[in-house]
């Protein structure tokens, strides 16, 4: 089967550095698969280079066997839609205003949203628990909420590959399982594609049937969570000692945290 999303020999960076040395990887459709490593690795580099913000010095990224820098940014953007770390809270915009900006690839030029438009944006507001916030501006919600609304954002695109950076990040415990659950249940009952960056590990266990760790610019393994977070590979990347076990309620690998000084 031919991957939805194949990354070939990829390098890229900033300025004369190179931070993605070599990459290759697949995304099938329907996979929910997390990409982790330390801080520096090339994590948010990869899905700069995936969404066509930054272009590689070597190799290529293909969508749907189509090379992404060769496709209309509009063409891209009615079947990818991005999800970065962080957004501004200073905009003076309504969720729903907000929210019907997804709709722009589908649009001509200088045409309005129509009612067809406004559906979508309702439909996905409703899915993400924010149809009740449509109406209230963007510096008025907390940070939950917020992830939501721009989440909500990148499904009226009606995208069929979502990229998410760190979607969990300054999130509490309770938004974060609010967070997963949702794009989980995307992945299951609407079969999005989604590759996401995930800092905590045991998110990434949990939740994505696949998981590729990098390390300093590299593939360091990628597979099912059983073979990535193994304590030896997390100590030879993370350099720091963990435990891991298995998790009772998900069958999957549990880190357990080591401290140094008890």
């Amino acid at each position: 089967m031919k991957p939805l999303l194949r990354i070939d020999n990829l390098s890229a960076g900033y300025y004369n550095e190179d931070i993605i040395k070599g990459v290759s990887l697949d995304v099938q459709a329907g996979d929910f698969m997390g990409i982790i490593g330390p801080n520096g690795s090339g994590k948010t580099t990869l899905l700069r280079l995936c969404s066509k913000i930054l272009r590689p010095r070597q190799g290529r990224i293909y969508f749907s066997e189509k090379d992404i820098f060769t496709m209309e940014l509009k063409e891209f953007c009615r079947q990818v839609a991005f999800v970065s770390q962080d957004i501004s809270t200073d905009l003076s915009f309504s969720v729903m205003e907000m929210v019907l900006m997804g709709r722009i690839p589908h649009l001509k030029r200088l045409q309005f949203e129509t009612k067809k438009d406004t559906e979508i944006c309702e439909r996905a507001l409703t899915l993400t628990g924010s149809a009740e916030l449509k109406e209230k501006m963007l510096n008025e919600l907390s940070a939950g909420e917020r992830q939501r609304a721009i989440i909500a954002r990148a499904l009226a695109q009606e995208p069929v590959l979502l990229l998410l950076d760190e979607p969990t990040a300054h999130l509490d415990i309770g938004h974060q399982i609010q967070v997963m659950d949702l794009l989980k249940k995307l992945n299951h009952q609407d079969n999005l594609t989604i590759v996401m960056i995930l800092h905590d590990l045991n998110l990434a266990s949990a939740y994505c049937n696949r998981i590729c760790l990098l390390d300093n610019g590299n593939i360091f393994k990628e597979g099912q969570a059983e073979g990535v977070l193994t304590y030896k590979n997390i100590e030879a990347v993370y350099k720091t000692v963990v435990l891991v076990n298995t998790n009772p309620v998900t069958g999957r690998p549990n880190v357990v945290l080591v401290p140094k000084e008890l």
